[in-house]
């Protein structure tokens, strides 16, 4: 009996000493943001792939149906090891992006309702674009009309507000607000990548281009 008790202290050890290397997930980030900007601007964001079924337990006994009296080597030969030294860093390297709290459902609906109601018009006429900073930008001001300038001056500033404060809720949410500026910038691609054809963005160098 004896022999074998030490083992769940042994596994803590393991596990203690295996490093967390918590990275920025880009690819959840970017799926993150896919779904908020393209509701945004008005698409429907595509149907997410169902994750897999947890494992409901396979018949066949537990842990704790093991009989009394076993000797180390046979308990031993029951643990898989390297899955144990996983467990800490499988879980910390593979977070996800999650957005669906209601501060941030607030803001999303918030951005929606503004660019479909004084944005949009003046995307698809050029005089508004889509900045590096994932921000929206006045590109030219001609291309409104005198009588709309104020409005629409002051729907580009709260847009911008709002989204410099999802950016950050997001990163909150998360648990990791040192991620809120590679959020903005997985946030700014995305708002390119998923403009109409004809409106405009800025480039790395600020230089404004049309898709």
């Amino acid at each position: 009996m004896r022999r074998w008790m030490g083992i769940p202290v042994a596994a803590v050890m393991l596990t203690a000493c295996v490093t967390i290397n918590v990275y920025f997930p880009a690819a959840e980030a970017k799926e993150a943001a896919k779904e908020f900007v393209e509701k945004v601007i008005g698409d429907q964001p595509q149907m997410q792939t169902p994750e897999a079924p947890k494992d409901g337990g396979k018949p066949g006994g537990s842990a704790s149906s093991e009989r009394p009296g076993l000797e180390w080597g046979q308990l031993a030969s029951r643990i898989d090891w390297l899955s144990l030294a996983g467990i800490g860093s499988a879980h910390a390297q593979s977070p996800d992006i999650s957005i669906k709290t209601p501060a941030i459902q607030a803001i999303q609906s918030r951005m929606a309702q503004r660019f479909d109601s004084q944005l949009r018009a003046h995307f698809d006429s050029g005089a508004l674009g889509f900045a590096s900073n994932g921000t929206v930008a006045v590109r030219d001001a001609s291309k409104i009309p005198l009588s709309d300038r104020v409005g629409v001056n002051q729907a580009v500033a709260d847009q911008g507000r709002d989204s410099a404060a999802v950016y950050r809720e997001i990163a909150v949410a998360n648990n990791h607000p040192e991620w809120e500026a590679q959020i903005r910038q997985v946030f700014a691609r995305q708002w390119v990548d998923s403009a109409k054809g004809g409106w405009w963005y800025q480039d790395a160098g600020g230089g404004w281009k049309q898709k």
